[in-house]
């Protein structure tokens, strides 16, 4: 499976999570992202063989538990081209306030306060 964007994790630990936890999360999505590298699912069902908890959304949209449930990672799959794109990702209690099918990639949230668009 392609993973798009990777960057993406890598700015949400740096600027959304305490810097006392950035090491423990980005070791929990690092894992995450190797795993989600090696797979080739065909299917949601496959996916779900091997992420049991994940939740299947849609065809193509997932979330899955992230460091026993205390992130939630939102994607998009394409399963016939193998392309895994990142949506959103934060606090299982941001989840909660966000509509996890129709939420939108936001490159601001994740980006460096010093980031210029």
């Amino acid at each position: 499976m392609r993973v798009i964007a990777r960057g993406t994790l890598n700015g949400f630990v740096r600027n959304r999570v305490d810097r006392k936890l950035q090491k423990m999360v980005k070791g929990h999505l690092d894992a995450w992202n190797v795993e989600a590298v090696k797979a080739s699912w065909e299917t949601s069902a496959a996916l779900k063989m091997q992420f049991g908890s994940a939740s299947i959304l849609s065809s193509e949209r997932v979330v899955f538990n992230i460091k026993g449930n205390d992130y939630r990672l939102i994607v998009a799959i394409n399963y016939h081209y193998q392309v895994l794109l990142i949506i959103w990702i934060g606090t299982h209690k941001e989840y909660d306030q966000i509509d996890a099918g129709k939420v939108e990639y936001d490159k601001r949230r994740y980006a460096d306060s010093s980031d210029s668009d």
